[in-house]
C-alpha cells in the first residue's frame, strides 16, 4: 500500500473515532442530565438544598464515597438507613422524610446521574433582590455541531489531497488513468451524505417531536406582576387562602379579584424588599397594586368600590392536553404532595414560571417511583391486603403503580 492511502486512510479512521467519542460523550452526558431531571430534580438540585441535600460533591460525603453504598441507598433508602447510621441521620436531619426508592435504577444509570452531578456546572448567582428562575443548563449543541463540521471539511480535505497525490504517482509511473469523477458525482460520497443527513434529520425530527407542546420554564409577563415570593414567601400566605380548591377540587383555581381585595383593601402600597424582574428592571409594588384596584373598580381614596369590576386576564401557564384527566385533591389530599413536588420553589419565585415538563413520562415515573402515605389515610383503607403484608413486614412500602397509578385509563378514559 503506498504512503498517501496508507496516510488518508488512519487520517479518516482518527476523525472518525474522534467523532464517535464526541458523540458518545454528549450521549452520555445527555442520558445523565434526563435520569437526574425524571428521577432526582424534584427532590434535589446539584448546587442547592430543596427538599433533599444538594447532590454537588455527593461521593466525599460519608459512606456515598463507595459506589456499593450508594446504589443500595437509592434502590432501597428505609432497608439501608436500618443498617447505616449517616443514612438514617440524613433522614432526621430533613424531618423524618424518607427518599422515595428507585429498585428499577440501573447501577449503570446511576453511574450517568452522578456523572452529570460532577460535570455540572452551578447556576450563576441571581442579581441581590431578585426573583429569577432556574437558568436553564448548558448546551454544548453548537459546539459539538462546529467541531463535527470542521473535523468533515478536514476529511474532504484529506480526500482531495489523497486525490491529487495518486495523480501525481500516476503521472510519475506513466500510468494514464482517466478524470477522477468529482466529488457531486461519486454514488460512494453522495450516498453517506444522504444516509447522514436522514440519521442527524431524523434525531432532530424525534426530538422536536417529543418536546412538541411541553413548555418548561414558560414564563409569561402577567397583567399584573404578583410575586408568590412576597406573598408565599416573606409573608407566609398559605398557598390554599388564594388557592382554596386545590385540597379538595379537581383543579388548584386562580383567585378571584375579590380574594386579593381582602388584604389589599387595607394594603394599598408596597413597603417590602426591592422586587427585580428576570431581565434586571425593578418592580414597583406599590404601582402593581394600583391596577388591581382598577380592575376591581376600587378607589383608595373614597375607601369604597365606585365602578364595576372586572376579572384579571391572568396567563395560564401550567395546561395539560385535553385528554388527560388529573385531579389536584387525588394528588395533595389523598397523596400528600407538597405544592413544590410540581411547582418547584414556588414560595421564592416572582413570576411564576413552569417548573417540571408535566410530560407522561414524567408523570409515569413519579407513580413508579413514589410511595403511597397508607397509615391514617382513609382514602386508601380499601386496600386490606397491602396494609397486611405492611404490618406483616411482607413489604416496606407501596408505589402508586401498585394500586393501579401507570394504568392507562387511570389518566385517559
Amino acid at each position: 500500500m503506498n504512503q498517501p492511502k496508507l496516510l488518508l486512510r488512519k487520517s479518516v479512521t482518527l476523525c472518525l473515532v474522534f467523532v464517535s467519542l464526541l458523540i458518545t460523550e454528549k450521549l452520555f452526558a445527555q442520558d445523565g442530565k434526563a435520569l437526574f431531571q425524571a428521577n432526582c430534580a424534584s427532590c434535589h438540585a446539584v448546587d442547592k438544598k430543596l427538599t433533599g441535600p444538594a447532590l454537588a460533591g455527593v461521593e466525599g460525603r460519608g459512606p456515598w464515597s463507595d459506589r456499593k453504598k450508594l446504589y443500595a441507598w437509592i434502590h432501597n433508602p428505609a432497608g439501608f438507613a436500618k443498617t447505616e447510621p449517616y443514612a438514617a441521620n440524613l433522614i432526621k436531619e430533613f424531618g423524618g422524610v424518607l427518599m422515595t426508592g428507585f429498585p428499577g435504577l440501573a447501577d449503570a444509570e446511576i453511574d450517568a446521574i452522578i456523572t452529570y452531578i460532577n460535570t455540572a456546572k452551578p447556576a450563576p448567582g441571581p442579581t441581590p433582590g431578585a426573583t429569577t428562575a432556574d437558568a436553564p443548563a448548558e448546551d454544548n449543541s453548537l459546539l459539538f455541531g462546529i467541531l463535527a463540521l470542521v473535523l468533515a471539511i478536514v476529511t474532504l480535505i484529506l480526500l482531495q489531497i489523497n486525490s491529487n497525490l495518486k495523480k501525481l504517482t500516476d503521472e510519475k509511473e506513466g500510468v494514464v488513468r482517466g478524470e477522477p469523477i468529482p466529488f457531486w458525482r461519486n454514488k460512494a460520497y453522495m450516498s453517506t451524505l444522504t444516509i447522514l443527513f436522514f440519521i442527524v434529520a431524523g434525531y432532530f425530527f424525534a426530538q422536536g417531536a417529543i418536546g412538541l407542546g411541553r413548555q418548561t420554564n414558560y414564563q409569561p409577563e402577567q397583567p399584573i406582576y404578583y410575586s408568590h415570593k412576597v406573598h408565599a414567601g416573606i409573608n407566609q400566605v398559605n398557598c390554599l387562602y388564594c388557592h382554596g380548591s386545590a385540597m379538595e377540587g379537581k383543579h388548584a383555581n386562580i383567585p378571584s379579584v375579590n380574594v386579593c381585595m381582602n388584604c389589599h383593601m387595607a394594603i394599598n402600597e408596597y413597603k417590602g424588599e426591592k422586587i427585580v424582574r428576570e431581565d434586571g428592571s425593578e418592580v414597583n409594588g406599590t404601582a402593581e397594586i394600583q391596577k388591581l384596584y382598577k380592575y376591581a373598580g376600587w378607589d383608595p381614596a373614597a375607601n369604597k368600590y365606585t365602578g364595576e369590576g372586572k376579572p384579571i386576564e391572568w396567563i395560564k401557564i401550567h395546561s395539560l392536553p385535553d385528554h388527560v384527566y388529573f385531579n389536584h385533591s387525588q394528588h395533595t389530599k389523598a397523596g400528600g404532595v407538597q405544592c413544590q413536588t410540581c411547582h418547584g420553589e414556588i414560595q421564592n419565585m416572582g413570576e411564576v414560571y413552569q417548573f417540571s415538563n408535566l410530560s407522561m413520562g414524567w408523570c409515569i415515573n413519579c407513580h413508579r417511583e413514589t410511595n403511597v402515605k397508607f397509615q391514617d389515610n382513609g382514602f386508601y383503607s380499601m386496600y386490606e391486603k397491602f396494609h397486611n403484608d405492611i404490618k406483616n413486614g411482607k413489604m416496606d412500602s407501596v408505589t402508586v403503580e401498585k394500586i393501579g397509578g401507570t394504568e392507562c385509563q387511570k389518566c385517559h378514559y
